[in-house]
């Protein structure tokens, strides 16, 4: 592997009551994250393929601890997002090379499908910053049951020169979701918004 992994943390949460009300089956998210070196960081690096090679690698490879944390097949994830928080020795655009020229495609080789645009954040900050990972449906970007979000922290993460990485996978849309609009049942899942 290429990227130079310090640590890896998943995370799970499961709502299983909202404003009173019982919400069953409960909703379920995971995120995964690694804090990886930045092997960019301190220097302005005209081309960053190393940077999206790795981005290949974790989706990969956190698209599967994130599904494993939810204890499904990994065809019945109904949401996805991913988020990336650089250092400070970093700069955004090493996020961006990281999320997005490479990192989909696993992670909807390892769903089985994924039509729709996944949904991405990208910040700088020191350690302790929260990840915001935004959810949208895996294969129609209309359904607004799934418009959603994830945060997460490591309170030693990300390092000077260090990106922490995510990708978020769910089983569900938002509890008691009521907001109208593309329904879960109507999808086509031809074109990745309706």
């Amino acid at each position: 592997m290429k990227a130079s992994i310090r640590k890896i943390a998943v995370f799970l949460e499961e709502t299983r009551t909202e404003m009173g009300r019982k919400v069953d089956p409960p909703t379920r998210r995971a995120a995964a994250v690694a804090v990886i070196e930045n092997p960019c960081a301190g220097k302005y690096v005209e081309d960053l393929s190393e940077l999206m090679t790795i981005g290949e690698e974790l989706g990969e490879l956190l698209t599967q601890r994130a599904v494993a944390a939810l204890g499904i097949t990994p065809s019945t994830a109904e949401s996805y997002g991913k988020a990336a928080a650089v250092g400070e020795n970093g700069e955004i655009e090493h996020a961006a090379a990281i999320l997005h020229p490479k990192l989909g495609a696993p992670v909807r080789k390892v769903l089985g499908k994924g039509a729709a645009l996944i949904p991405s954040s990208k910040k700088r900050g020191g350690l302790g910053v929260p990840l915001d990972i935004p959810l949208g449906h895996k294969d129609a970007a209309f359904v607004r049951s799934h418009f959603d979000g994830m945060e997460v922290r490591i309170s030693d993460a990300p390092r000077a020169n260090e990106i922490m990485v995510a990708v978020a996978v769910t089983d569900s849309g938002r509890p008691l979701a009521r907001v109208g609009g593309l329904t879960k049942d109507q999808i086509k899942g031809e074109d990745g918004l309706r």
